[in-house]
């Protein structure tokens, strides 16, 4: 079975910011960490958060003070240390998803840059083609041009029908 390239479409050749190895030929960490920031900036994580954060805080306080597991009288210790862990690693990983980012748009400004330079070298070709051929028809001879040459071989043929005309060689 061939084994398949570590080359990626999506990604620079030949550029390897990441320290972390790749899994099986494939980045799976970099596609996670931009799974994650797509999640975290959507309306239904802030949204989920914040009923998980009400829910906590309601049944840390109000519950029968054997059961909460948090308590309020601790000021929800155990609470700001998830969030602490969710921010401190939310932050990197989003990092990581805009530095994958900015290779992707890096690698499509010069993809679109070729093409504007093939674009450019293209337009000006066809423009030099226009002036070579408005220069080589400059050169062709004109209707009216070809009207008068075929009079003047009509009335030397109608004088060379008539009798009595001058023969002109």
């Amino acid at each position: 079975m061939a084994r398949r390239s570590d080359s990626r479409l999506d990604s620079p050749k030949g550029l390897r910011t990441s320290f972390v190895p790749r899994l099986g030929g494939r980045d799976r960490v970099g596609r996670f960490s931009e799974g994650f920031a797509r999640a975290m900036g959507t309306s239904y994580f802030l949204v989920g958060m914040t009923v998980f954060v009400a829910i906590w805080l309601a049944y840390n306080t109000y519950a029968v003070p054997g059961a909460q597991f948090d308590p309020r009288s601790s000021n929800f210790t155990l609470l700001t240390l998830i969030l602490s862990l969710q921010a401190s690693y939310a932050a990197p990983l989003i990092l990581l998803a805009q530095n994958r980012q900015d290779d992707r748009d890096r690698v499509q400004f010069e993809q679109d840059r070729q093409r504007a330079e093939r674009n450019l070298a293209d337009t000006e070709y066809l423009a030099r083609e226009v002036v070579a051929l408005r220069l080589a028809v400059r050169e062709l001879a004109s209707k009216d041009f070809i009207r008068a040459e075929l009079r003047a071989l009509l009335e030397e043929l109608d004088r060379d029908k008539t009798p009595g005309a001058p023969r002109v060689e």
